[in-house]
């Protein structure tokens, strides 16, 4: 870290700034102004490489190889210390630049990195790493994807492939280090729900397996390049046999037998992380650090009561369009159990159905948009070991578009999947939701390249859910089941706001929670089921989504009012879109920014 602050110290110095000049004894102001933003972007793009080589999967996400064969131990006292310094010593470096003398794209990038590393520190005044395995968010599923040779993770080459090897010796570092948290967690009594640790157990017990060519971790194997040699493709066939048989599955097989039995029985019986040391204080951060706001868990669940109330009348409007006679709830199960909406028999059909979306809405994005990715865009069904308990997900593309952005569809059984929501799904997870947003931030030369990667959940999950409602103007919601899908998934995130807190400070169980759910939407039993011990995961994500959506269409409505008929849609997400993931306030202040240089 002393590295990366000497070499911002030296440009600053090169460029022969002060952080405070005096423009009136300069003879140049403007020169001196050049200089320090020149000082500044250097040390913006250090930052950014310093923290790439900390985080090596992000890199190898983005297409960016140097560090193929890294993996740190994320959960090491060594690891924590040096991000923590890497922070601190950020925070001290952007005190050596006073936003006055930087540009306004600059003045933004110092505010988002300032908001970052403070919220990162902050964080780590938490235990969340006494809890590093869930079956939803965590490493070993991220990295079972890599492990398939479908993910992000390259096997093109020999060196490919020994990268690979090197990077699962740090995994294992790892998957060791969790059961030495786990066990420090008993002891502190910060611990998993059981209902979650029944969910991680067969997860774990998957990657155990009698012969290594029945392996996740034995799929590159088989894919090997006709390019290579025989004697490369013996060498690397049992290199990787070795590491399944001997380092691999003992591993998964030691961590099984301690989840399965010690650390179950010391799992907590209650839903929310109030109950864990330090949990409320730990619950309104991630509020903060998920909504980007300093609202209470009191405030979310009130706004969350009142969006409920909102979308519920017009869902009757819906299912009194189509005729059914009954209560609102009954109708909920009505869509659910309607076989109608469940026409399919293989997953492939589910695929086509998706991409059938996708031409619907070909012809009807130029209206909306003016800008469109050039990254390739593919949906694809979730991999196996992790499909039961998956939701449908964007994995984003390479930085240089070679590796598509990739829309993930879970189908554990084709003849139960349901399809009125499908149409709402795709505006989401795919066009022009995370994809477009993704996408576009990464092809974007104007932003840092630190920039470029981060992910605030309040503007890229709001972003998701307000291009929902975008769908009538793209062709879509023709077929009212469609439409009451579109309410039903912006219903789901209401709901969100209102079991998240209520599990998390209010004392609800994990059984009320389900049971609210049931009475306000039409998801499937187990879904819900599947999206509360989410929730109970990773507490506060799920309050994102429809806090930064609300503020996304309360901005349209600003400007839409303020510049009248002088408004272009298309300008409005150029703005919202060019300048990244950002915290909601700094996106506020540019919109209006926006509207007051439109307006003269």
């Amino acid at each position: 870290m002393k590295k990366f602050f000497a070499f911002a110290t030296l440009v600053i110095a090169l460029a022969g700034c002060n952080p405070k000049p005096n423009a009136k004894k300069l003879k140049n102001p403007n020169a001196k102004v050049d200089s320090i933003q020149i000082a500044f972007n250097a040390f913006l793009e250090e930052y950014y490489q310093v923290n790439l080589k900390m985080n090596p999967l992000q890199a190898t996400g983005m297409g960016d190889n140097r560090y193929n064969n890294l993996l740190p131990n994320f959960l090491s006292d060594e690891f924590k210390a040096e991000s923590k310094n890497f922070n601190q010593s950020t925070l001290e470096g952007l005190n050596n630049f006073s936003k006055e003398n930087l540009s306004k794209t600059q003045q933004l990038s110092y505010d988002v990195l300032q908001w970052t590393c403070e919220m990162n520190l902050a964080e780590m005044e938490f235990s969340s790493d006494l809890t590093p395995i869930n079956q939803m968010w965590t490493l070993n599923l991220s990295f079972g994807q890599l492990a398939s040779g479908q993910g992000a993770q390259p096997f093109n080459t020999v060196e490919d492939y020994n990268n690979w090897l090197q990077r699962v010796d740090g995994y294992l570092l790892w998957l060791q280090s969790t059961k030495t948290k786990m066990q420090e967690g008993i002891a502190q009594n910060y611990v998993l729900p059981k209902s979650l640790i029944k969910k991680v157990i067969p997860q774990l017990k998957a990657m155990i397996t009698q012969k290594a060519e029945d392996h996740l971790f034995y799929m590159p194997i088989n894919n090997l390049p006709s390019s290579f040699t025989e004697d490369e493709k013996a060498t690397l066939t049992e290199a990787f046999k070795s590491m399944i048989e001997e380092k691999l599955v003992p591993t998964y097989q030691d961590l099984h037998q301690f989840v399965s039995t010690t650390y179950l029985a010391a799992g907590r019986e209650t839903s929310g992380i109030s109950d864990v040391p330090n949990g409320e204080a730990e619950y309104q951060f991630r509020i903060k650090k998920y909504t980007t706001t300093n609202m209470t868990a009191q405030e979310v669940h009130q706004l969350g009561l009142d969006e409920v109330e909102r979308i519920s009348k017009e869902m009757e409007k819906v299912k009194s369009q189509v005729g059914f006679e009954g209560d609102l709830k009954a109708f909920f199960d009505f869509v659910r159990t309607n076989k109608k909406l469940m026409p399919y028999t293989d997953a492939q059909q589910i695929i086509d159905n998706f991409n059938q979306i996708h031409e619907t809405i070909k012809p009807q994005v130029a209206k909306l948009f003016d800008k469109t990715p050039k990254t390739g865009f593919e949906v694809r069904r979730t991999e196996a070991f992790r499909e039961a308990s998956s939701s449908a997900e964007y994995n984003q593309g390479s930085k240089d578009g070679t590796r598509p952005g990739i829309f993930y569809v879970p189908i554990p059984d084709a003849s139960q999947y349901n399809v009125f929501s499908d149409e709402a799904l795709f505006l989401h997870e795919a066009i022009p939701g995370h994809h477009f947003q993704v996408s576009l931030t990464q092809e974007n030369e104007e932003l840092p390249e630190f920039r470029k990667t981060l992910w605030y959940s309040a503007y890229g999950e709001g972003w998701a859910l307000y291009t929902e409602s975008l769908g009538e103007e793209l062709g879509l919601y023709t077929d009212p089941y469609q439409y009451f899908g579109m309410l039903g998934m912006e219903m789901h995130r209401a709901i969100r706001l209102v079991v998240d807190p209520g599990m998390h400070v209010m004392g609800w169980s994990r059984e009320k929670a389900i049971q609210y759910s049931l009475d306000n939407e039409a998801e499937p039993e187990a879904s819900i089921i599947s999206e509360i011990e989410r929730y109970m995961a990773n507490p506060g994500q799920a309050l994102s989504y429809k806090v930064g959506q609300l503020k996304i269409l309360e901005l349209r409505a600003k400007a839409e009012k303020a510049l009248g008929d002088q408004f272009d849609i298309k300008e409005f997400h150029n703005q919202v879109l060019e300048t990244g993931c950002i915290p909601l306030a700094l996106l506020e202040a540019k919109i209006d920014n926006w509207v007051a240089e439109a307006s003269k």
